[in-house]
Order: C-alpha cells, then sequence, then structure tokens
C-alpha cells in the first residue's frame, strides 16, 4: 500500500516560542521520522513562519490519530526541553561588546544559539537538560554586561527597565557618563601638554600626556584584558598596541591623542546607541505598575502582575491603562496613540454583555476594546481583564521588538562576512609593513610607525556600528509611530520593494460589510431565506457572515431561527451545516456550478445583476432546493486612494489587489481607488500563485493583509504586512511588519521609514568603506597617525549620528 501523508501546523505541536527556533523544528522532525511506520517526515511551506511538518506514513501502521499525538508528544517533549529567552542586557552598547558576549555565550555546552544586538538585545535558545538560566547570566556578568529585563516569559510581565541598571557598563562616579568624563579629561590632560612643551619646565609635557594616556586607556585597557583572557585579538588591543608603539617612539602626543580620540567615539557611540534603545524601552514603561481593581464592593490597588482574567479594574480620568480589557462601565475616550500610533482618541463605551471566559479579543468591537499602556480620557472605565500582564499587547510588543533588535540584516551579515576576511588581511599587511626596514633603505622606527598608521586607518570600527545603528533607530521610530518591524531583514525588504498587493476584504475596504439585498425564489419567504442564513453564519467569524447575522437578525424581529449543526466551513467557497437533518450550503456562485443540483437560469440572473452593481453575492441552497440569494456590499475606506498616491510618490510602481471576491467586484473597487490591477475570484492557493508571479518584480512584492486569512499569501510575499495587529496575537506573530492601527495611513509611514533606513545603511557602509579605502594608501604613504585616527573616528561618529537621523523621521509620519 502506498504512503499516505498528514500536515500539521508546526506552531500547534511546537508550544510558544519553540516553533520559532530551527534546531527544535530539526529534532522534531527527526523525532517523527524515526518512528515504526513513519516513512519520511519534512518541513514545507518555510519560506516565512514556522510552516507545516508533513509526515508520510503506513496507514497499516499508524492512524492518523496516532500521528497527530506522536507528534504533539514529540512537540511538548522539545519545548519542556528547549528553552528560549529574550533579554536586554546592560553593558552591551557597543558593537564590539555585544559580539563579544554572543560568543562567549555561543561557546558554552547547551547553547543552541545566542544573538546579541548592539544596544542589549539578546535572543538565547538552550538545552535546558546541559545550562540553566543562571549559568547563563554568569557568563553574560562575566563578559562585563548584565540581565536587566527578562521579556521572554508570557506569565511574568517585562519590568519597566530602571536606570541604573542600564548604566553603561563602565559606569563608575559619574554613572553611565563615566568613559566620556575620562574621554573629555585625557583630552584636556592632552591640551595642557601641547601647550606646555617648550613652555614649561622638562617633564610637565610628558606628565600631561602621560594624564592623558592613563584617562584614555583605562576602559579600552579593560576590554582589551577580558579579550585576551579569552584569547580575542580585537580592535581595542590594537589601538593599545599603536598607542603603545607611539610611546615607544617617542611620539608621546599622537599616542595620547590616538587614545582621546578613540575612548570619545567609543563613549559618544555608547551615548548614540543608548538614545536609541531608550527609545525603545520607553515602550516597557507604558503600564503602569499598579492597578486599582473592585472585589466584594470595594476597590483595591494591586501589582499589576497579579492581575488576572476576570478581575474588574477601575481606571480613573487621565491614568494610563493596566492591561488589555473590554469596557463594560462607563464612556471615554481613549488615547491609543502609544500602541497603535493613532492621533485621535478613540471612543469607547460599555459592551452589551460582560465577557466570559476564554474571550478571543481580536473579536471584540473596537470601541470595547482597550490595550495596556494607553491613556484614558476624561470618564471614568470599568474594565474586564482579558489578558495577564505579560500577555498583553504591550509585552508582545516589547519581546517581539527585542527579538527584532537582536535578529542580524542581510546589511549586518554582510559586513560581518566583510570583517572576517579584512581583518586578518590587515594584520597581514601590518606584519609585512614592520618588516619593510629589511628591503628599503630606513630606520626601523619609520617601518614601525607606518605600521601602526596603517592599523589605526584600516580598523573597521565605523563599519562595525554602520549597520547596526540604523536598523535600531529605524525599529525604534516605527514602534514609536505604531508600527512593528520584526528585524532588519524585514525592514531592509520592505525599503525596496517596487510592488504592493493588497487584499480587498478589511484592507482596502473598512470590512464592515452590510446585506443590501435579500432575494428569495420559487415561493421562498424572505423570513424562511435569512432564518436559514442566519442560522448557519452564526458559527462563522468571517466579516460577511457578521453582516448576514447582524442585518438579518434585525429584519426577522420576532421570526425565530432554526438550530444548525454540524457547520464548518468550504475553503474559498463559503460554508455549510445541517438543519433539521438537511444539508445547508451558503457561499460563492462557483460553489454551485457542479453537482447533481446546478444554479438554475433565473437565479443565475439575479446574481449577474446584483454582481454588476457592485454587491457580493451568496446563494443559499437547503438540500437540492434554492431558496435565494444574498447580496452584501463592503464600503471602500477613506484613506485608501490617498494611501496608494502615497505609496506611487515614495516609488512603488505596481499596486495590485487580490480578493476571493468575484471579478466584477474586484475590478470596481480597483478603479474607484487607482489601482494598476484587480485579481478576483481567487482561492487562497491562487492568491499564493499570484504572490509568487508579483515576487518576479524588481525588489519583490510586500503583501497587505488582516494576517489570519491572508497568512498564506504573506507567507509567500518577500514583506508581510499584518493591519489591524494589535488587537491579534496571530498578526503580531506572524507577519514581518505589523501596523498596530486598523488605518492604511501608516504604511506610506513605514514604506518611507524603510526606504530612508535602506538610503542611510547605503551612505554608512559608502562611508565606512571609503574612509578605510583612503586611508590605507594614505597612511603608507606617509600620513600621520594624528590625521589617521581623526578621519578614522570621524567616520564612526559620521555614521552613527547620520543612524540616528531615522529618529526623527516624519515624513507621512502617523
Amino acid at each position: 500500500m502506498s504512503a499516505s501523508k498528514l500536515r500539521l501546523d508546526i506552531p500547534l505541536i511546537l508550544p510558544g516560542d519553540a516553533q520559532a527556533c530551527d534546531r527544535c523544528i530539526a529534532v522534531l522532525t527527526d523525532a517523527v521520522k524515526n518512528q515504526d511506520g513513519v516513512e519520511e517526515a519534512h518541513v514545507v511551506k518555510r519560506e516565512k513562519g514556522a510552516g507545516e511538518l508533513c509526515v508520510h506514513y503506513d496507514p497499516e501502521q499508524l492512524t492518523l490519530e496516532e500521528i497527530r499525538i506522536l507528534a504533539a508528544s514529540a512537540g511538548a517533549e522539545l519545548a519542556e526541553r528547549y528553552a528560549h529567552r529574550v533579554w536586554r542586557l546592560s553593558g552591551a552598547e557597543h558593537a564590539r561588546a555585544a559580539s563579544r558576549i554572543a560568543e562567549d555565550l555561543r561557546a558554552l555546552p547547551g547553547v543552541v544559539r545566542a544573538d546579541v544586538a548592539t544596544g542589549g538585545a539578546a535572543i538565547i535558545e538552550y538545552d535546558r537538560t546541559k545550562i540553566d538560566d543562571e549559568r547563563l547570566k554568569q557568563a553574560v556578568r562575566r563578559a562585563g554586561a548584565d540581565v536587566a529585563d527578562d521579556l521572554s516569559a508570557p506569565e511574568a510581565p517585562a519590568p519597566p527597565a530602571r536606570e541604573e541598571e542600564h548604566e553603561h557598563r563602565h559606569g563608575g562616579v559619574f554613572g553611565e557618563h563615566t568613559e566620556l568624563v575620562f574621554s573629555l579629561g585625557a583630552g584636556a590632560a592632552l591640551l595642557v601638554g601641547w601647550i606646555a612643551e617648550g613652555r614649561a619646565p622638562a617633564g610637565w609635557a610628558l606628565a600631561c600626556f602621560g594624564v592623558a594616556y592613563a584617562l584614555g586607556s583605562w576602559f579600552t585597557l579593560l576590554e582589551a584584558l577580558d579579550n585576551l583572557r579569552h584569547r580575542r585579538f580585537q580592535i581595542d588591543t590594537l589601538m593599545l598596541v599603536a598607542a603603545a608603539g607611539a610611546a615607544f617612539l617617542g611620539q608621546w602626543a599622537e599616542g595620547a591623542l590616538l587614545l582621546f580620540l578613540f575612548s570619545l567615539g567609543h563613549a559618544l557611540e555608547a551615548f548614540a546607541m543608548g538614545r536609541a534603545r531608550r527609545a525603545i524601552e520607553a515602550l516597557a514603561k507604558l503600564a503602569p505598575e499598579r492597578a486599582t481593581i473592585r472585589r466584594n464592593g470595594a476597590t483595591e490597588e494591586v501589582g499589576v502582575e497579579e492581575l488576572q482574567v476576570g478581575d474588574v479594574v477601575l481606571v480613573r480620568p487621565n491614568e494610563r491603562l493596566p492591561a488589555d480589557g473590554v469596557v463594560i462601565s462607563g464612556e471615554s475616550s481613549v488615547n491609543q496613540a502609544p500602541i497603535t500610533g493613532e492621533s485621535i482618541p478613540v471612543d469607547k463605551r460599555p459592551a452589551a454583555s460582560r465577557p466570559a471566559a476564554g474571550l478571543d479579543l481580536a473579536k471584540v468591537a473596537p470601541e470595547h476594546r482597550v490595550y495596556a499602556g494607553t491613556i484614558n480620557g476624561a470618564g471614568a472605565l470599568d474594565v474586564w481583564v482579558a489578558r495577564q500582564a505579560g500577555e498583553t499587547t504591550l509585552a508582545r510588543v516589547v519581546r517581539l521588538v527585542a527579538e527584532a533588535e537582536a535578529t542580524r540584516s542581510p546589511a549586518q551579515k554582510f559586513t560581518d562576512r566583510f570583517e572576517r576576511v579584512f581583518v586578518p588581511c590587515v594584520l597581514a599587511l601590518v606584519g609585512a609593513l614592520m618588516l619593510a626596514w629589511l628591503v628599503v633603505d630606513e630606520p626601523f622606527a619609520a617601518s614601525f610607525y607606518r605600521a601602526m598608521a596603517v592599523m589605526v586607518a584600516a580598523s573597521p570600527c565605523a563599519l562595525a556600528i554602520s549597520v547596526p545603528s540604523a536598523v535600531l533607530s529605524g525599529i525604534a521610530r516605527a514602534a514609536r509611530g505604531g508600527v512593528l518591524i520584526k528585524g532588519g531583514a524585514p525592514l531592509e525588504a520592505l525599503g525596496t520593494v517596487r510592488a504592493i498587493a493588497f487584499d480587498k476584504t478589511g484592507t482596502l475596504t473598512e470590512g464592515k460589510p452590510y446585506l443590501t439585498d435579500v432575494k428569495p425564489v420559487f415561493g421562498v419567504t424572505e423570513a424562511d431565506l435569512l432564518a436559514v442564513a442566519v442560522a448557519i453564519e452564526r458559527s462563522s467569524d468571517h466579516p460577511l457572515a457578521g453582516a448576514i447575522v447582524r442585518d438579518g437578525a434585525e429584519r426577522l424581529e420576532e421570526t425565530p431561527i432554526p438550530r444548525a449543526e454540524a457547520v464548518e466551513s468550504i475553503t474559498g467557497k463559503g460554508i455549510q451545516g445541517r438543519i433539521d437533518g438537511a444539508v445547508v450550503q451558503i457561499g460563492k456562485p462557483g460553489l454551485f456550478e457542479a453537482g447533481p443540483a446546478p444554479m438554475p437560469d433565473e437565479l443565475r440572473l439575479i446574481v449577474t445583476n446584483l454582481e454588476s452593481s457592485g454587491r457580493t453575492v451568496m446563494v443559499v441552497r437547503r438540500g437540492a432546493r434554492y431558496l435565494g440569494v444574498l447580496g452584501v456590499m463592503d464600503t471602500e475606506r477613506e484613506s485608501a486612494k490617498e494611501t496608494v498616491q502615497q505609496l506611487r510618490r515614495l516609488g512603488v510602481r505596481r499596486i495590485v489587489m487580490l480578493s476571493g471576491d468575484n471579478q466584477r467586484v474586484a475590478d470596481a473597487v480597483a478603479a474607484s481607488i487607482g489601482l494598476d490591477q484587480a485579481l478576483g475570484a481567487l482561492m487562497p492557493d491562487e492568491k499564493v500563485a499570484a504572490i509568487n508571479t508579483l515576487k518576479a518584480e524588481p525588489g519583490g512584492v510586500a503583501m497587505i493583509g488582516d494576517g489570519v486569512n491572508d497568512a498564506p499569501a504573506l507567507a509567500h510575499s518577500s514583506v508581510g504586512v499584518a493591519m489591524g495587529a494589535a488587537g491579534s496575537d496571530v498578526a503580531l506573530e506572524t507577519a514581518d511588519v505589523a501596523l498596530m492601527a486598523d488605518d492604511l495611513k501608516h504604511l506610506p509611514f513605514a514604506v518611507g521609514l524603510s526606504r530612508q533606513t535602506a538610503r542611510i545603511i547605503k551612505q554608512n557602509l559608502w562611508v565606512s568603506l571609503g574612509v578605510v579605502a583612503v586611508l590605507i594608501p594614505s597612511t603608507m604613504f606617509g600620513l600621520q597617525i594624528g590625521a589617521a585616527i581623526i578621519f578614522h573616528e570621524g567616520s564612526t561618529l559620521i555614521v552613527v549620528a547620520n543612524a540616528l537621523r531615522l529618529l526623527a523621521y516624519r515624513d507621512s509620519a502617523p
């Protein structure tokens, strides 16, 4: 007998963060593959997201249910064995420090993955049977850093970052500014030494230069010693060697200048990156630490970490909301800008009934739904808590932003590869230049000085910080504007796309359709048609189903609605169920083209007329008898046309719409908004095929949808963008870019910011590589160390300052 196949969603069998771990997925695949009766197991649809596990098995040895149990058991065991941590580290403000800490963590037994970003965000995945959190934290402390925040555990909230926890790793009597003070002190001593030369008693100038050496080299020496203990030879060590060489040659002033400028650049780099880091850390401080809850007719104040689902919190005027939840009493306007970027406060009013346990917050109407960290207006509100503190939208955003920081972009990977080749070549060149006196008629001192100058000129400090600073600043600015960009890769990719595909319903349209036409046929009454339709559609969460249930029930008034059973969706076509034993199908006209009872001509004429007028049409059939046709219409978003125009100004050349609706409706919407093309009547797999075709466009294609119904198309696009993600856990987890507000106006902001980030990354790479390319031959032919270090450190400060411009990005800003 041939093997059967079963596909299982990896997120369903690998709980929590394990689904994002390549190692966990590989181990899961091997575990399933090695079971008796399983012939093959492999991952499919891995272009983005966790994908699916495809299992080929012998149905004579294993049943479907046994396969599911086997995979779920293996997944649960893996999730229990492998831990995934997202930490915010203090003391990793520099690119070199971040790289050093990551290397130390990767060297530990049991660590599967360790990435540390400039600024301190860290992602660590490890085997719990070989190592634990405490040993990891000890390794971080040995590397000169510390764990300031743990953002990884959903059961515990991300604590607000305390300032003292984020002081520079070289803190002292001047706090996080100690290194900067030491550097400026070195500069002052250098200046006094210069003035004293030839004017003061012998030894005064040398003493000043000695003070400059001590102050300028102090923190660099600490890092160099730490590197040597770990058998690393990095830029800090090279600079000390060059300064020592200058002193050996009697060039005390040049050595002091080298140390002063290097330490100043080091300190200013940390200060500048700290600014970008603090812009992100500000997110974690949005939620209050205390909440007022109502219990047993009285109020009491508790820590937000103590809040449980079902608690009722009192939110007074002008207070920040402590939790995600549903308004059950009171009316007010809430400023949601900290989460969604919306500039205008949103009116909130009580839900019609008290929520129940297991509530899906994404299905709650926006006027009843509130988020932790947002700001209440003038009215008091009672809010039913829907999520614990560690699971709020704010906590998820903070965690995902930290993961995004630590995930390296293509440009960062390029600079890493370049440095791995470049640095050994520079060291070889320096070694050769130190021996030049053997073949060139010059003293050893001249050869040694030239070698030191080349080493200073070729040190890739600016290159190391050029991309991380731009990526961190871009992600920080996006988060402040209500856009979650999950890493440097999607940030860069969105900056290059020239084609954009939109889903229609809920994206270009409001996603709030209403029932416009009820057309019963063959003696069926309107009430009978609506009663059957409402009974079936009540079990669906599709926006069109919601319109039929809402508006249909209103028209029915006192008419009883029958009970529907065995309701299930027909993917991409409609829905079916049973009423009094008879099968009822509701769906697109295409669902009824084949089969024993095709649509009669009279019904087909009604369908054609409604579609021509821009209605989305659904046919209702009970058993073999057709009951009639329902027409539903959605309204275009007011901002859709303006958004399309802004995208064209940003350089997007092709804008298309993908819709499951009929082609006539799709064409009408596309013409009204100004799109280049509309593809209608698409099944989910046909949307994926259309995306794959569009990916051939230069720069790839971005897909804009709701992140749930459009998940396959989003996953296959170059960049998947989910809109209205604040209330949807699925959208937050699956999209590359999440627009927190349900507002298209945020899309041009995200695209424009990504375009600007891409430009700044290119500028920084050109500056950092260009300066090195000019300085190396210049120092070989006589440029002094002092001039080389000025250009060298100047380029580092230029690329950091250039990257920080992203924090002030305003074009199309929400």
